[in-house]
């Protein structure tokens, strides 16, 4: 076995090494803290801190309700849309009509239908309450409908 005293020294060396940091690191905060203050001033210093997280709670808190008022009044814009384009008439080609489907994120919305003739286009709307209407849908807004539904 070597020098037991070398051990001893060594284990020294580390400790002040780790103890001259630690008091490194403290009074660099504390000189921070106390910059351009007094020494009764502390208190102050320490509840202007508290008071200052008090006010960003009371902030946070308040941007927090913001933002569940903003995200619940987005459920309610246009968030889905689905088109079905179709041909009703077989004595005219292509497919001219359509069918529009606009929901929000509760599919409520409406539905545009336009049936295009030679003659004329007409266009018909229904109101849609969860994904259902009041008035018979056809084929094709039920396909709008659904492709709306599903485009989110």
């Amino acid at each position: 076995m070597e020098n037991p005293s070398l051990y001893i020294f060594i284990f020294v060396g580390i400790w002040l090494t780790t103890l001259s940091v630690f008091l490194y690191r403290f009074f660099t905060i504390y000189k921070k803290l106390t910059e351009g203050v007094g020494v009764g001033d502390i208190k102050k210093i320490l509840e202007k801190i508290l008071s200052r997280g008090d006010e960003n709670y009371k902030n946070i808190s308040d941007i927090l309700r913001r933002l569940d008022s903003i995200d619940e009044n987005d459920r309610r814009h246009i968030q889905k849309v689905g088109l079905v384009r179709f041909n009703p008439f077989s004595e005219l080609g292509g497919d001219h009509s359509f069918c529009l489907a606009i929901l929000d994120d509760r599919d409520t919305g409406v539905v545009i239908t336009g049936l295009h003739t030679r003659d004329r286009t007409r266009v018909y709307m229904k109101d849609i309450r969860v994904g259902k209407s009041n008035f018979e849908l056809s084929a094709e807004e039920k396909k709008a409908i659904l492709s709306a539904q599903k485009s989110k």
